[in-house]
């Protein structure tokens, strides 16, 4: 955890630093052993790291090169201190050492990370734990990085759909309003002079745009507040319900977003299962990678299979299943290969999600070219209108 020091120095000067440490009393030995007196200790609660620590741990990266150590024959003591070799400062720094200390002192390498859940989710927790168990620890993080990997594809996939959407919602609507609050304005002054009627869009739409320029500083703090207040709005929906199940309740994305929690929790559990990892630990583990209603039912399927039910049955009851995963859940109990199951559910529901995004990409970008290009259009129409009508009665 970072903590916010404030501390005094021997020769009387006030020292702002940040530390990472385990818990509060660390933090002051750490300060501490630097010859300073800590007058201020907080945790930092930015919601940006320090330019010395962002970026400096990312866990598949840390995964990616401890298994290449381990796997060239080295111990994970020597992976980790080969890893602390070159990590140079900042928080992975503090973290290796952390975790070589405690391993020199005889503590299990999965308690070390546990001790660590700013850093360590509990899912790699689980993974490492259980690899303990079997003394395979590099096949245990192999699946950890293939898992992340998926997630990461899928999740760069919808990122990359959504980018040029927004960016054509930004021009088209930063034209819109150019037009509307520069534009208009001027050709409502040049027509003013005529002494001619309107037509009655073109008169609309002229008069409001003197209204936006008389009043363009009211308009843009209400425009200002609106953001705001919906902003503040939606931060609380999403702090209360999450933001997947926000998106779930469109008629489009709804069904879509469900394919995609599914996928997230049949490639966690599979992936928990195929480390050894028993259901039950295993579904409260993946619960932490779903949205809070889906969390629900699974809790629900967890007390079931706790009580004897078998896990498809669990999953049909409380809603966790499609035909075809219900299917392949069935298959997997009767020939013992439930984790490859899930697995291969995972991959054929990413497979779906993806073949959507490409339609649906397909699709939207033309409509809201159409759309933005139809408004655009409109204004300017409106606005030559009454030259078009002017010069018609001249002939």
């Amino acid at each position: 955890m970072q903590y916010e020091v404030r501390a005094l120095s021997p020769d009387n000067r006030i020292v702002a630093m940040t530390v990472d440490a385990q818990d509060e009393h660390d933090a002051r030995r750490q300060v501490e052993a630097q010859g300073l007196h800590a007058t201020h200790l907080a945790p930092l609660r930015s919601l940006r790291r320090p330019a010395a620590s962002r970026g400096s741990l990312s866990l598949v990266l840390f995964s990616e090169e401890l298994l290449a150590l381990l796997t060239a024959g080295l111990s994970i003591v020597e992976g980790l201190e080969a890893l602390l070799e070159r990590a140079g400062g900042g928080r992975l720094r503090n973290v290796l050492e952390r975790i070589l200390s405690g391993l020199r002192e005889g503590k299990r390498f999965s308690s070390l990370l546990a001790e660590q859940p700013d850093v360590f989710p509990p899912l790699y927790v689980g993974i490492v734990r259980a690899a303990e168990g079997t003394s395979d620890l590099p096949r245990s993080l192999q699946r950890y990085v293939d898992y992340q990997s998926r997630i990461d594809m899928v999740r760069n996939k919808l990122i990359s759909a959504a980018i040029y959407p927004c960016i054509l919602l930004f021009v088209g609507g930063g034209v819109a309003a150019f037009l509307i609050a520069y534009v208009v304005p001027r050709f409502a002054t040049i027509y003013e002079g005529t002494g001619r009627s309107l037509p009655w869009m073109s008169q609309i739409l002229l008069d409001w745009g003197k209204f936006a320029s008389g009043h363009g500083l009211m308009l843009a703090g209400g425009a200002l507040a609106t953001i705001l207040g919906g902003g503040t709005l939606l931060r609380a929906a999403i702090a209360k319900s999450g933001l997947v199940t926000l998106l779930g309740r469109l008629p489009v994305l709804g069904p879509h977003l469900r394919i995609y929690q599914l996928s997230r929790l049949y490639l966690t559990l599979g992936m928990l299962l195929e480390g050894g990892i028993p259901i039950v630990p295993a579904m409260e583990t993946a619960g932490g990678t779903i949205s809070p209603a889906l969390r629900e039912r699974l809790a629900q399927a967890r007390a079931a299979v706790q009580s004897g039910t078998n896990l498809s049955s669990a999953f049909d009851t409380q809603g966790l299943t499609t035909p075809i995963s219900l299917r392949m859940l069935r298959v997997g109990e009767r020939s013992g290969e439930l984790g490859s199951m899930l697995t291969k559910s995972a991959a054929f529901y990413d497979g779906e999600i993806s073949r959507w995004i490409d339609r649906f990409t397909r699709m939207f970008e033309p409509l809201l070219m159409s759309a933005i290009g139809l408004v655009v259009g409109t204004i300017v129409i409106l606005l030559y209108m009454p030259i078009f009508d002017l010069a018609e009665s001249l002939s």
